[in-house]
């Protein structure tokens, strides 16, 4: 399979069910890295190991202590423990875009040895790091949207986020029921897909590389963690029917918040959806792939831009997925312009609420029973 290089390209092939390759790289990716290099030659900044990235970890990490503790160990009436649930659901999303992303992606620090601890991140979440990386770096990053391959697209019968998916009777009203189902994305996450994972063997059409015991620790470490906070310290406290539904709002807010800010960059109208070629060759290369699957949203939006940990750029993202998220503005600029000078579209939505819309567009659209 094809894992990102420096600069994001693809470096390395390996066997897959189906291998799908790329054509060989153009213009545009050797020039979008030349330019990127000069910009960094000329800012004297680091891709990585910035000291503002580590100040916003550790302001998100406040955010998340501070809003768990104010929800269970504060004794305050329990309409007031709704706001606090609300800002816990969005700080745990918060540390999954703007803390573990980065780290998991090697780009959080210039030292691997940092990278790895930060991404522990989303261990104390619940989630296996491990797991995640195989998922999503190296099928959602290599193949984007090309179906049965992105693993990201594939959610289970209940919707139908490709045009290459099996359509049911069902997903005619999908663009009314998903956005409940995606609150239940990180519960489902933490509970039961890791352990299918681990159980089958297998991440999507890949299997699931080898785990040494250190990663067998932070796994198991990590889910005692996530259900002392989420289970046993309010269970303690409360009672089950106010612990356990307070438990699935802040996850259910965490949920769609990941979820739609996934959705909105590759599940839109203005994104391409890829059937697997019976040649097993693409005629793009992987960064004109990228292009062609990837939308940009609210680039404008200076406080989504920050919470969000710059996946707002997914473009920019999914080209440099090993950079610091703290450069993705003035790198959108140097993508856009590339592109134009090559004849390529860099595709953005200008507003969140147009972005929001086009996720609900398509989920209606793919909804529809396919006339061919």
């Amino acid at each position: 399979m094809q894992t990102s290089g420096e600069n994001g390209a693809p470096v390395a092939t390996v066997s897959a069910p189906k291998l799908v390759k790329f054509g060989h790289e153009s213009a545009f990716a050797r020039d979008l890295h030349t330019r990127a290099d000069a910009y960094f030659s000329t800012t004297h900044q680091p891709e990585r190991g910035l000291n503002k990235m580590a100040r916003k970890t550790a302001y998100i990490w406040l955010w998340f202590l501070a809003s768990w503790a104010a929800l269970v160990l504060l004794d305050t009436p329990w309409w007031t423990k709704l706001p606090f649930a609300l800002s816990l659901g969005f700080a745990v999303a918060g540390i999954g875009m703007g803390v573990m992303h980065d780290a998991n992606h090697g780009a959080w620090s210039t030292h691997p040895w940092v990278n790895r601890w930060v991404g522990y991140s989303i261990d104390c979440m619940g989630a296996s790091s491990f797991i995640w990386r195989t998922k999503h770096n190296m099928l959602h990053h290599t193949w984007t949207n090309i179906g049965g391959l992105d693993d990201d697209l594939e959610l289970g019968s209940l919707s139908r986020m490709s045009p290459h998916q099996k359509w049911l009777p069902l997903h005619r009203a999908q663009h009314l029921y998903m956005w409940l189902l995606y609150a239940f994305l990180v519960p489902k996450w933490v509970l039961f897909d890791d352990f299918w994972n681990i159980g089958t063997g297998r991440v999507g059409p890949l299997p699931l590389p080898k785990m040494d015991a250190r990663d067998w620790v932070v796994l198991l470490t990590g889910k005692v963690i996530h259900i002392a906070l989420g289970f046993v310290v309010p269970l303690l406290l409360y009672p089950w029917y106010f612990a356990l539904p307070i438990y699935f709002l802040v996850m259910g807010v965490a949920g769609v918040t990941l979820a739609t800010t996934f959705q909105m960059a590759h599940c839109v109208s203005t994104a391409e959806m890829v059937a697997i070629p019976e040649s097993g060759r693409l005629v793009d290369d992987w960064a004109s792939h990228q292009l062609r699957t990837t939308v940009d949203f609210a680039p404008k939006n200076r406080l989504l831009s920050w919470y969000m940990g710059g996946l707002n750029f997914q473009v920019v993202h999914h080209l440099f997925p090993k950079i610091c998220h703290m450069h993705y503005p003035a790198l959108a600029t140097i993508v856009e312009a590339t592109a134009q000078d090559h004849g390529l579209r860099y595709r953005v939505q200008p507003k969140l609420s147009g972005a929001l819309a086009s996720h609900y567009g398509w989920l209606k659209s793919m909804g529809l029973r396919p006339t061919a």
